[in-house]
């Protein structure tokens, strides 16, 4: 009987390895080669802690107001698996999805494919049928050994560094630098939205002969009154490479995503725009429209309406300062209602530590996934770190339905945590 999309689904959690991590490129680099998988236009590749699923969403929206078809890939989903293969910023259907993946198991033969070996070259396969003018490749882990990898970047972006997914990437800041870099490519541009780097990812450019562009040196952008802000591409002349050249942009408006790191990711991806300005030329107009319409939901989300409801899918402790700060920008709030779960291999020690004078309340609840804490180890966590006023519920739904129920207008909740966290208040909205 032919399989839909969820009995596909249900079959990739548990078809590799029971469904765990297993990191490498020569299985899909394999299937990759048999399908014939080798993009003809410019592709993109973004990793980094935190920041690349905006990225990829102010590249996609530009090229699409700029009138080119885009691909893009990213991981994880909120509510539906085919969130994470849009075409023109839309999700694909079930149909395309089921197709590939038909098409995936008819090439592999006897090589065992992970669940997001079969995303990525799902989500490429899909891509070329559709013919698209641009390919953007969010990185699922790391980067060296991701499978995004076995597709080589025309630019590729590493957003930002922190320790996140420690026993996979290393226990320091270089080591997982390193990872991250992996996604370079020699005589290519590639973009590094932290300055100073880490030393291992300047090295590895230098050694491999990518053209590392940094913020700060090579471009920057400068907050202007009238909530507008500039961008300056003045990258230094390099032998190595002819292409470079200058450009500034002004009076581009305060992108639509909200938070005030949002300007430093939509640099991160004018820097891309620059880098296929001559493959893919693009307007002033379709750069401002772009940032305007760009749309990438749980990530510091202010939903309509009062209580002041915020979403973001923060898990890890530079996700976490980034919320502090974006929570510190908003309009005084009477009383503060955390609606928190997390998973146990996040490092929820210091997210604590980093936001826990935002909140004066705090509602806790189970994510019911093999990874999910208890809400007793929550409960002992918040404990540990001298948190009271803390009432824990049956699940995040209920959490966050208790906090709405209780707020006044002159109210903030908040829900972060996870993704998971996120897409259960989502679902019930």
């Amino acid at each position: 009987m032919k399989k839909n999309l969820n009995d596909w689904l249900s079959h990739l959690e548990t078809a590799h390895s029971a469904g765990l991590i297993d990191m490498g490129l020569s299985r899909a680099g394999e299937v990759k080669n048999t399908m014939r998988l080798n993009p003809q236009c410019p592709v993109i590749v973004v990793a980094g802690t935190n920041g690349k699923g905006s990225v990829c969403a102010f590249l996609s929206q530009i090229y699409k107001e700029a009138g080119f078809k885009t691909g893009t890939l990213t991981s994880p989903h909120l509510l539906k698996f085919n969130e994470r293969i849009c075409v023109n910023t839309q999700p694909v259907s079930d149909e395309e999805i089921v197709a590939a993946f038909e098409r995936i198991e008819a090439a592999r033969g006897d090589i065992s494919l992970t669940y997001f070996e079969f995303n990525t070259l799902a989500a490429v396969d899909i891509f070329m049928w559709n013919q698209v003018d641009v390919m953007i490749l969010e990185v699922g882990l790391g980067g060296r050994l991701d499978a995004v990898n076995i597709f080589d970047a025309d630019v590729s972006v590493v957003t930002s560094i922190d320790l996140d997914h420690q026993s996979f990437l290393g226990n320091t800041i270089e080591q997982v630098a390193y990872e991250k870099a992996g996604v370079f490519r020699s005589g290519k541009p590639a973009i590094c939205g932290q300055n100073p780097p880490p030393e291992s990812l300047r090295k590895h450019a230098g050694s491999i002969g990518a053209d590392l562009l940094l913020i700060g040196e090579d471009f920057s952008y400068t907050r202007l009154e009238n909530q507008q802000w500039s961008y300056r591409f003045h990258s230094q002349p390099n032998p190595q490479f002819s292409d470079r050249h200058t450009r500034n942009r002004n009076a581009l408006p305060i992108p639509a995503l909200r938070g005030a790191y949002q300007i430093h990711n939509a640099a991160c991806a004018l820097t891309v725009i620059e880098c296929l300005n001559h493959q893919l030329p693009i307007d002033i107009g379709a750069i401002k429209r772009g940032l305007l319409m760009v749309h990438n939901p749980g990530r510091f989300q202010v939903l309509p309406g009062r209580p002041l409801t915020v979403l973001d899918v923060g898990h890890n402790p530079h996700a976490a300062r980034a919320l502090r700060q974006g929570l510190m920008a908003l309009p005084f709030a009477q009383n503060r209602t955390a609606v928190l779960s997390m998973l146990n291999d996040k490092d929820i020690d210091s997210v604590l530590e980093i936001l826990k004078d935002q909140f004066d309340e705090w509602h806790i609840a189970p994510l019911h996934l093999p990874r999910g804490m208890t809400s007793e180890q929550l409960a002992e966590k918040l404990a540990a770190h001298d948190i009271s006023n803390v009432k824990q519920f049956e699940n995040i739904a209920k959490a966050y339905d208790a906090a709405f129920a209780a707020a006044s207008e002159n109210d903030r909740i908040v829900v972060f945590g996870s993704f998971h966290t996120v897409a259960e208040v989502m679902g019930t909205l």
